[in-house]
């Protein structure tokens, strides 16, 4: 009996952690570090620093939300660049009352354009954080907090514990905070070295499988070769939603409000038989000598949604030689050094790093030109199609594989070398 429990609980722990992992993106975490930079007379002040180390996946609006649990009877005094969402009972506290006395208290970023002495590093973005890949700058959010009623050495300070990260939604599991090595500062001269009197770490690991119950978006494929498109599967992000969709040309989408973003984020989504807020087509579009060209289009299907800082990410084993990309910006994903086959694709700055909603303008789409390797390239079998598509971090359902559009047996004359052509009726006319 034993036996069968362990087993179980080896199966439950291996089934949690591969969901937690990403094979694109091995090493992606959100790692929160907290370092303390002085003592006060009960407690500390410490800066709080979210760095999203993840290559595709970014903190969409709302933004991010974090929580945790004192340890002891721990109170926030003040913060700047962040604020909790609910004070708390501060009854006890005579003339200086604390900005939050909750045992676990929630934590939210500010919004842009508030006071100048409310503001800190990297803050101040609605919660919103890139991806690390797509822009190192813009992926950290931090804050300062002054925690009274706490420890005041390395000694006496008792960590927080029970972090949950909403990022908007669910999907992080945060692990126990750690002691490291204290982080080290730089003065804005260069000249000087400080570091923080004590440091802690907690990394958040994501997961699809505890995000959401159904993906989030789709695939469809075509090609030159053929006149068939294979559509994305039915219910490929679940049905639910079926009922409270809207037609694109219903009267409803003209009533006042009606785009206007739920708390919760729910969804108003046009009809479709996928029912996918976005869908990323792929087409082969034309095949040269030593080249061939793919179209990229990328549909929002949501009417309450604008995608910022969208990303793509998409796995093919051509991707090790891309020659150019029309009008997205694009950039090589190496999760495992000796295989180049995952790259990400993102908006031009100020051009199409806006994805719209559902609508006339609710789509993003370039081409990509890739050099074929002669030893590898081929139009049989689905090769020139994508193995994985992610969008914003989420995988996107493909269609099943014997669903995708065929080559013919007998090539169509464009797939024909134009050389061929001339000697074919070269030799037409040498006869006649």
């Amino acid at each position: 009996m034993r036996l069968v429990i362990s087993a179980v609980c080896v199966i439950v722990l291996f089934s949690y952690y591969a969901a937690a992992y990403d094979p694109l993106d091995p090493n992606g975490n959100i790692t929160i570090k907290w370092d303390v930079v002085s003592w006060t007379a009960d407690g500390y002040v410490a800066v709080v620093t979210m760095s999203n180390f993840q290559m595709f996946r970014h903190i969409m609006n709302p933004g991010w939300t974090l929580a945790w649990t004192w340890a002891k009877k721990e109170v926030i005094w003040s913060m700047v660049g962040a604020q909790t969402t609910e004070q708390g009972d501060c009854s006890k506290f005579k003339g200086n009352v604390p900005h939050c006395c909750k045992k676990t208290p929630t934590v939210v970023d500010l919004l842009p354009g508030v006071p100048y002495n409310q503001q800190f590093t990297n803050c101040c973005k609605g919660g919103v954080v890139a991806a690390w890949g797509q822009d190192p700058s813009a992926a950290i959010s931090s804050f300062q907090v002054s925690v009274g009623l706490a420890g005041t050495s390395n000694k006496t300070v008792k960590l927080p514990k029970n972090f949950t990260l909403l990022a908007p939604g669910p999907g992080y599991t945060c692990g126990p905070a750690k002691v490291v090595p204290s982080t080290t500062f730089f003065t804005p001269d260069k000249r000087r070295k400080t570091q923080a009197l004590m440091t802690w770490n907690v990394t958040c690991t994501y997961s699809q499988f505890l995000a959401r119950k159904n993906p989030s978006c789709c695939v469809s494929l075509s090609s030159f070769y053929n006149e068939t498109i294979t559509p994305c599967p039915s219910c490929a992000c679940g049905c639910q939603n079926k009922k409270n969709c809207v037609k694109s040309d219903s009267k409803h989408l003209s009533m006042v409000g009606i785009h206007t973003p739920k708390k919760d984020n729910e969804p108003l989504l046009q009809c479709t038989h996928h029912m996918c807020p976005i869908r990323v087509h792929w087409h082969v579009k034309l095949n040269y000598k030593d080249y061939w060209r793919v179209k990229i289009a990328v549909t929002n299907f949501n009417y309450r949604m604008n995608y910022s800082l969208w990303t793509l990410a998409v796995q093919h084993p051509n991707l090790n030689n891309v020659t150019q990309v029309f009008s997205f910006d694009y950039k090589p994903l190496l999760p495992y050094e000796s295989i180049n086959d995952t790259g990400m694709f993102y908006g031009m700055k100020f051009f199409n790093d806006l994805l719209m909603e559902a609508g006339p303008t609710g789509n993003v789409q370039s081409e990509v030109l890739l050099q074929k390797d002669t030893d590898t390239f081929t139009l049989k079998q689905g090769w020139a199609f994508p193995r994985k598509v992610y969008f914003n971090g989420e995988e996107c359902m493909l269609p099943p594989p014997d669903t995708y559009p065929f080559l013919p047996n007998t090539a169509p004359v464009n797939l024909l070398s134009f050389p061929a052509i001339i000697f074919s009726v070269l030799l037409m006319l040498a006869f006649w």
